[in-house]
């Protein structure tokens, strides 16, 4: 198991090498699609060749973020060559592929990340690489070793709930996922609005242990995700442990009997109950739509429907539309629908910050699929790049400088500079003033959430036939919207792009722990939880993707994923090695991490500015977001510490 994984979505490939070697023309093609870096590890990775990692190659890690990475476009082409002459001489002498040795692979490292952060990382890149045969994250232990079997009950059968699943079993841990849709993919299942996308790259965006090339695009589309998600539990075998069509209504602890009793609504709307040792909350953050508070909304005589529930049966063609929100969902279905409608209108509250990300919808070009089928461990190297490049990414300019005194809507210089080229950026594709002034963000950048874009929202926003509007609306009419004024807009479609209720971790389940006590009124609306995973007082009680874990600008929410359920399944190997059968945080560690949380992100963009944004929570105060890197997060959680807990 944790082998390749097909999407499903792949296209139809064609031999870079014949019987008479390699196509040299193919070959060069195949060579000029990749980024230099990933391209000079996995030729040498591949040929054993590691004099290709020359010094002047080696790239600046000052400009990660720079094209280039700090190399002059002659020294690209000359690292380019080199590359083609290694993988020509190499099929020549019979094409065998090289076994690395492990100083062989601290050098690709060395090369990669800076010879002088190498120790600091190498075991985190070994297991993001995850080379062909190793799983490093493989739980170290299993349950036939311990005190007696344990029964784990997973919620949701998305992302998180696919990972946490595969790694409990390999654990031995008996596992029942239930999902209360038909099918795996949780968000990637449900969002099928057009134009839906991932905003990370696809390599990132997807499990160390089930790696694959056979991507579409460098930022997969929703269809391409959802195949993967399912291919992945597939060859998995997960099926044989999910319940579809059940949805867990409640979770309730036993002081007495130390298990938890889930309450169970089945396909036919009757209830049952089973009992287990311990729950793996993987629901997920953003799953449940959320409308705003305007009036009248139930007064409006046409269709309506929220982007998360897209309602296919509602024909758009020649339609005056109202699109609510200008947030992630509406970036991506705007321009989809923006030649269909007779109007559009979108209302907007805050105008997002847009990050440029050249051919962001666009497919791979064949030469690229070349390059993988010639050369399939770039893939994997190129994953590593990408979180490289990740990793910090841009979160230095989101980090408030105490100092910065300069009158600006920014929090630093680095962030000022940073507001300054998006704005340039911006500019160039808006050429009504008026309207780009309407789209000009007022707030720090990064302060909420930013859209990745290749210009397709300043095209749909600019179109005659648009309208963008930004006076506050007042109420929705039987036949419209009324902006503040008393001006009406008349629609007949009205479609909400509105995001999600994120402060709400576990609803609509309800979680009951050690004297009876509800998880949401514990959390009295100001959810906490130690490394975003437990809670003081809920035994057993694990979740993923939780309060706090969430990432903005510096890599892929899958990496956090892995790190939990790494967590996750050593905590409780480390429960029954002990000979315990319950664990459940302490009070005063959870409130020295969620003050270490607070701390943390009143120093970044997010924490200061005041801009709605759907990473805090009704009371204020930020309760998604993870405020350091992501090689922090990892090294917290490589090893549970059972001191954090109070044992039974």
């Amino acid at each position: 198991m944790g082998g390749e994984a097909p999407t499903g979505g792949g296209t139809e490939r064609r031999p870079v090498a014949g019987a008479g070697g390699l196509d040299a023309a193919r070959l060069r093609a195949a060579v000029a699609a990749a980024e230099v870096h990933p391209l000079l590890c996995a030729v040498a990775h591949r040929t054993g060749d590691l004099s290709l990692l020359r010094r002047e190659f080696a790239p600046d890690q000052t400009q990660l973020l720079v094209e280039g990475r700090g190399l002059t476009p002659e020294q690209e082409d000359e690292a380019r060559r080199l590359a083609e002459a290694a993988l020509q001489a190499h099929a020549a002498s019979g094409g065998n592929d090289h076994e690395l040795t492990g100083d062989e692979l601290r050098s690709l490292f060395a090369f990669l990340v800076g010879d002088a952060t190498t120790d600091h990382w190498e075991a985190f890149l070994t297991e993001e690489l995850a080379l062909p045969g190793d799983d490093p994250r493989r739980p170290s232990w299993h349950v036939d070793d311990a005190t007696g079997p344990f029964r784990c009950a997973v919620v949701g059968a998305g992302a998180s709930g696919i990972a946490a699943a595969h790694r409990l079993r390999q654990a031995g841990v008996t596992v029942t996922v239930f999902e209360k849709n038909e099918d795996v993919g949780g968000t990637w299942l449900e969002n099928v609005y057009p134009g839906c996308r991932v905003d990370v790259p696809n390599q990132l965006y997807s499990f160390s242990f089930a790696q694959t090339n056979d991507w579409a695009s460098r930022f997969s589309a929703q269809p391409d995700l959802l195949a993967y998600l399912q291919n992945t539990a597939k060859s998995l075998g997960l099926g044989e442990c999910i319940r579809f069509r059940t949805e867990v209504t409640e979770a309730r602890f036993d002081e007495g009997a130390c298990e938890w009793t889930l309450t169970l609504r089945g396909p036919d709307g009757s209830e049952t109950t089973d009992t287990f040792d311990g729950v793996v909350c993987a629901v997920g953050q953003l799953n449940r739509p959320s409308f705003p508070s305007i009036p009248g909304r139930e007064e409006f005589e046409g269709p309506w429907f929220h982007s998360a529930a897209w309602d296919d049966s509602v024909d758009l063609a020649g339609r005056r539309v109202a699109v609510i929100g200008s947030g992630a969902s509406a970036a991506q279905f705007v321009p989809c629908v923006v030649d269909e409608v007779s109007h559009l209108d979108v209302y907007q509250r805050t105008p997002p910050w847009l990050l440029p990300t050249e051919n962001y919808g666009d497919p791979f070009p064949p030469a690229f699929h070349d390059l993988l089928d010639l050369l399939p461990a770039y893939g994997r190297w190129d994953r590593l790049w990408q979180f490289w490049l990740m990793h910090e990414g841009l979160l230095t300019a989101a980090r408030v400088d105490p100092e910065w005194d300069a009158h600006t809507e920014a929090v630093s210089a680095g962030n000022d500079f940073v507001r300054s080229m998006l704005i340039d950026v911006l500019r160039a594709q808006v050429e009504d003033d008026d309207l780009f002034e309407r789209m000009v963000p007022h707030f720090p950048p990064f302060a909420k959430r930013a859209l990745r874009d290749d210009g397709r929202w300043a095209a749909a926003l600019g179109r005659s036939h648009v309208d963008l509007v930004t006076t506050p609306i007042e109420r929705i009419t039987a036949h419209g919207v009324r902006t503040v004024g008393g001006e009406d807009h008349p629609a007949d479609v009205l479609i909400y792009g509105t995001g999600f209720t994120a402060s709400d971790f576990v609803a609509p389940m309800r979680v009951f722990g050690a004297g009876g006590i509800e998880l949401n009124e514990e959390w009295d609306g100001d959810a906490q939880a130690y490394l975003g995973i437990t809670v003081p007082g809920f035994p057993n009680f694990f979740m993923l993707y939780g309060p706090n874990t969430n990432l903005v600008i510096n890599g892929s929410i899958l990496i956090m994923v892995e790190c939990q359920v790494r967590y996750v399944v050593d905590a409780i190997g480390s429960l029954l090695g002990s000979g315990h059968r319950v664990m459940s945080c302490r009070r005063d560690v959870h409130r020295r991490y969620g003050h270490e949380m607070e701390e943390g992100n009143a120093l970044m963009a997010w924490g200061v500015a005041d801009v709605p944004t759907w990473y805090r929570n009704a009371k204020g105060r930020v309760t998604q977001n993870w405020p350091f890197d992501l090689h922090s997060y990892w090294a917290r959680t490589r090893q549970p510490d059972l001191a954090d807990y109070e044992l039974r």
